[in-house]
């Protein structure tokens, strides 16, 4: 089984996920089913139906998050410094284009949200930047075309 890598914010999120879910989701899935078995015919039972769809995906989900919480490689982020660009780093780029600013984090795949300023290690940019520094160029393949970054800053939080 290959390690997740992943910050420890990232693990304890996928544990709270999954505590909540077993905790109270699970119970409240299993009280809709009962409710619904007690209405009669199942076969024509379109909310029983509907609580058994949400229990497959919850457990599904469960499944998944203990699998990634097994095999977590949880990395302290305090302990890491340098001006090299590697996993947990805050990195802030300039688009050579467009002169606009970006400040992305390189996190575990479970954890990314670009949304949020957090990419995978194994996304495009992610595996671009790594062992790149501050005043690099960083040249980006991605779906929408090609991308030219200069890497500003490194820093790890």
């Amino acid at each position: 089984m290959d390690k997740i890598p992943m910050t420890a914010a990232g693990h304890a999120a996928l544990e709270e996920e999954l505590r909540r879910r077993a905790s109270s989701e699970r119970p409240r899935i299993i009280a809709a089913i009962s409710e619904a078995r007690s209405h009669g015919d199942l076969s024509e039972n379109a909310e029983y139906h509907a609580a058994k769809e949400q229990q497959s995906l919850n457990e599904g989900r469960i499944a998944d998050l203990e699998n990634m919480i097994a095999r977590a490689d949880v990395i302290d982020l305090s302990k890491l410094t340098g001006d090299i660009i590697t996993f947990g780093a805050t990195v802030t780029l300039v688009d050579e284009d467009t002169d606009e600013e970006k400040v992305y984090q390189i996190v575990g795949e479970p954890e990314s949200d670009v949304k949020q300023g957090r990419v995978s290690i194994g996304s495009p940019i992610a595996r671009a930047l790594v062992g790149k520094k501050v005043g690099d160029t960083v040249e980006v393949v991605t779906p929408g075309g090609g991308k030219s970054y200069e890497v500003l800053k490194v820093r790890f939080a």
